[in-house]
This record gives structure tokens, sequence and C-alpha cells, in this order.
């Protein structure tokens, strides 16, 4: 078991380590990548030449005689909700030689730059944690320990063997979101094929009420099988199933194509419901890949 104070050590050296990288991000990147996301009511005036007939108020239109429509202006607090794969694949990784941390470290970094920048923006702060089921609900607060807590939840959720369930979270977040929110959905995307249609539809659905943006976290002992021509004994992280699996390169040919066809069935899921899809290595830092990927939305933004 985890000892308490070695997990918030953990936290403490996230929080400052993410303190000092993503000042750029806080800068403005990161907001103006998601303008616009909600839009509150100001005021109705009357229709003018030019003003968008969708936005006529037909009860007040019809009270005045004349046509008005409602005037609405962007919402200065975003709400932020970050879903979160605890499953039994996400505690792969830190394979000495290989990777330096597990999936679920690099998880919990990446739900610090997410807190850290939506702190310094003022916005509200959610967590949802899940396998197959939802583990943790943190409702979204603002503040410096509310940040925290989100990491040090992350970081430390109870140890589980069950299996993911992606369309259980995306409808979670629709149950629990009542507000246009900009979501983070971090797992590693791997699954059961069979469950991929469920899982479009919940990702399209999610994708027309919310801002949803996928962090697919890989770490590289998963890309290929080791070297040689030894039967390997695998086990499934998510269950209780092993598997022995003849060596040599035809295994390995095979293993490299069904990974393959996974992670191109992700791309094509998120591209089809019109998310976005940023990909994390437990080599590198999740600040680096989610700077670019806020550049990258600013461009796409602002034109």
């Amino acid at each position: 078991m985890t000892d308490v104070a070695d997990i918030l050590r953990q936290v403490r050296r996230i929080e400052l380590r993410t303190e000092r990288l993503v000042s750029s991000l806080a800068a403005g990147r990161y907001r103006s990548a998601f303008r616009g996301q909600g839009m509150e009511f100001d005021e109705v005036r009357e229709y003018t030449s030019g003003d968008d007939v969708r936005a006529i108020d037909w009860n007040v239109t019809a009270r005045a005689g004349k046509p008005y429509v409602k005037v609405f202006r962007e919402e200065r607090e975003l709400t932020v909700q970050l879903l979160v794969d605890v499953s039994g694949s996400m505690r792969f990784g830190a394979i000495p030689g290989i990777s330096p941390r597990a999936k679920l470290a690099l998880a919990a970094e990446a739900a610090a730059v997410v807190g850290v920048t939506a702190l310094r923006n003022g916005d509200r702060l959610g967590l949802i944690l899940f396998t197959d089921r939802t583990e943790a609900h943190v409702p979204a607060r603002r503040g410096r320990g509310h940040a925290l807590r989100v990491v040090r939840e992350v970081l430390a959720p109870a140890e589980s063997a069950r299996p993911t369930d992606l369309a259980h979270a995306l409808d979670e977040l629709t149950r629990v979101a009542r507000r246009r929110t900009v979501c983070f959905l971090v797992s590693d995307f791997l699954g059961d094929p069979a469950a991929r249609p469920a899982l479009a539809t919940a990702l399209a659905r999610a994708g027309r009420r919310h801002d949803v943006v996928g962090l697919r976290i890989a770490d590289p002992g998963e890309a290929s099988l080791p070297g040689g021509s030894a039967p390997l004994v695998l086990a499934d992280p998510e269950g209780r199933a092993t598997g022995i699996f003849a060596g040599g390169a035809a295994a390995r040919r095979r293993y490299a194509a069904a990974w393959s066809e996974s992670r191109t069935a992700t791309e094509r899921l998120f591209r089809a419901s019109g998310c976005d899809l940023v990909d994390l290595s437990t080599t590198e830092s999740a600040v680096s890949a989610l700077e670019r990927f806020f550049r990258q939305r600013r461009r796409r933004v602002h034109g």
C-alpha cells in the first residue's frame, strides 16, 4: 500500500514542477484555445438588419409586436472536468531501461498541468475517476487546495483490476455536468474492440454538448513484445486471465499489427466525433505535449 506521506511528497513535487512549466499556458494559450465555451444570457434588444434570425426571442417579440433578439456574452469562467481512467492497465510502466514511470503517474502529471492552469485562470475543476464504473467523483470547485486534492486522488486511487468502460465515463460526464464544460478524458484507450460502437455513440453525444479532449497515455513497453523465441506468458491487467503466446518474429508482427490497429481505431472515433486527441508518453513531459496542443488549438480557434 502506498504511504500517505509519500503520496503527499509526490503531489508537492508535481505541483512545483508544474508551476514552473505552465506559466506560458496560463498567460493565454489555454484560455484562448477554449474561448466561447460557455455563453450566458445578457439582455434582449430590438432586431436590426443583419442579426441572426435564430437569436430572435419569440416570447418578447410577441409581447412587443416587433422582433427582439437575445444577446449573449461569453462566460468568464470555464468549468474543466477531468475524467481519468484508473483501470488495471493504467498501472503499467516504470520498466527499468524502457520507461521512467507508470501510466497513472503520467495521468497525475497531466491532471496537475490542467489543474494548475485552471487554477491560475480562475476556472472550476472537477474530477471523475472511473473503471467500468465511477470510482470517485470530486465536484468542480476553485482553489489551490482543491486542485491539489484532484492530483492526490489521481495518484492514489484504490487498487483495482477492473476493466475500462469509456462510454460509462462519458455518460457520467453528461449526468454530472449541467453546463457546457471542457472535458479532458485521460486514458490509455485500451479495451475490448467490441466496446467501440458504444464508445462512438457516447463520444458523439458528449462532443455535441461539451468540448471533449482525449489525452491518450502510452508506454513504450506496450508497443512491442520482447525479443527472443521463447513462449511468453501474458496476464490481463484488468482481469484474471493469462495466456501463453508463441515467441518469435511472427508473434511480434501480429502483436505490432494489433497494437497499431487499436490506436488507429481510437483516432478514427475521435475524428468522427469532432473531438481532439492528444498523445502523451511516459517517457516525455505532459507539459510539453499539452503546450503543443494548446498552441495548435489556439491557431485553429482564431483562424
